[in-house]
């Protein structure tokens, strides 16, 4: 009698080792017994904690990443009508962040061999956008993407001489390095998103925003919560309600711990799938463990997509697509023309396969198995 296998996850939360879950559970009740749900000791301590560990002078908790995006950039004085210059193959949180500060979104082509901004892409996508429209972008929004870093130092000395700002969205690749300093201390502000499949992720929704401009951390923590400067003072335009609750700051504050252990599990699972797609001529990881790559996605370039999917279906591996419409093929797109091959090629031609710390071995070598199979 044939014994079906279980298939092999493409995430799995509920996967926690007994410590943690201890831990989480004590720290829940902590904060329980506490009476302080917003905004408290928690939160105060995480914030603390985390400016830290990027090396930035501050961190603001906020409720969410998009939230983070739209307060980084009210942040820097972005308002209705100015460009804001970003890629389109990153899920479209950019161009929502954009559109609720009414700012309009416009977008430059990606590296085709690593699918990330770059000062080249930049410039080509500044030109575009002032050809367009006139005048060129306010602020450009970075995207770290899948685990990988873009070259956010060199996008933003190039910005800074043209006087533009620059946000870092950390999201995907949150622990991670350019160079010796860690992602999210390198652009004037930069966010993330504590969603639960990020690699340091909550049990719910939170975002933190990172920067070493005094100006800029007092605007973001006046407008977090509805422009005051005082309790019901309010002086900042543009205000809202953005603010991280104490029990997601008291988990995330125990999960932080445990993040560079996370990455290197990642990164060995991610070198095992290199060496199992070594040979392949029709198909290529998009990143590698020796870059900076903290293993957020393990994203598969092919020749024929629907092909590759019913391997991995075969071998019993769930499988997703990151992501497979552009941001200015939406139907919601904003007006304006764009030639954006690499972006679009890359929605046609990618597939997310499993990669979480909490894989098990046998899973890796099945997900590794039809890697050769392809």
């Amino acid at each position: 009698m044939r014994v079906e296998k279980a298939p092999v996850p493409f995430n799995d939360l509920a996967r926690m080792d007994t410590d943690l879950r201890y831990e989480i559970t004590e720290a829940a009740a902590r904060v329980i017994a506490s009476g302080w749900y917003v905004m408290g000791p928690e939160h105060k301590a995480f914030e603390q904690e985390l400016a830290s560990f990027i090396g930035v002078e501050s961190a603001a908790l906020v409720a969410n990443g998009t939230d983070a995006l739209v307060l980084a950039l009210l942040a820097l004085g972005t308002t209705s009508d100015d460009l804001v210059l970003t890629c389109a193959n990153a899920g479209g949180y950019t161009t929502t962040a954009c559109r609720l500060v009414g700012a309009i979104p416009v977008y430059a082509d990606v590296d085709p061999s690593t699918h990330l901004l770059t000062a080249e892409t930049v410039r080509a996508g500044i030109e575009s956008a002032y050809a367009t429209y006139g005048r060129k972008p306010s602020v450009i929004v970075v995207t770290h993407l899948y685990g990988a870093s873009a070259n956010i130092t060199q996008i933003t000395e190039w910005a800074h001489a043209q006087g533009i700002s620059v946000v870092e969205d950390c999201a995907q690749a949150f622990g991670g390095f350019s160079g010796k300093n860690r992602l999210g201390s390198i652009a004037d502000i930069s966010t993330t998103s504590f969603y639960p499949t990020k690699n340091l992720g909550a049990i719910g929704d939170a975002g933190a925003i990172f920067t070493n401009r005094t100006e800029l951390d007092t605007r973001v923590r006046s407008l977090r919560q509805y422009g005051w400067s005082t309790k019901y003072r309010t002086t900042v335009q543009g205000g809202m309600n953005s603010r991280c609750d104490e029990l997601q700051a008291a988990i995330l504050r125990i999960k932080l711990r445990r993040l560079d252990g996370w990455n290197a599990r990642r990164r060995e699972i991610h070198a095992l799938y290199e060496r199992a797609l070594s040979s392949s001529t029709t198909a290529r990881l998009l990143n590698s463990v020796e870059g900076e790559f903290v293993g957020h996605l393990a994203v598969l370039v092919v020749d024929d997509r629907e092909s590759a999917i019913k391997i991995f279906n075969d071998h019993g591996i769930k499988t997703d697509i990151h992501y497979p419409i552009c941001d200015h093929q939406q139907p919601t797109a904003p007006e304006g023309s764009y030639s954006l091959p690499a972006s679009e090629y890359a929605a046609e031609h990618i597939i997310s396969i499993p990669l979480f710390a909490e894989l098990e071995e046998h899973e890796t070598d099945r997900v590794a198995e039809a890697l050769r199979a392809i």
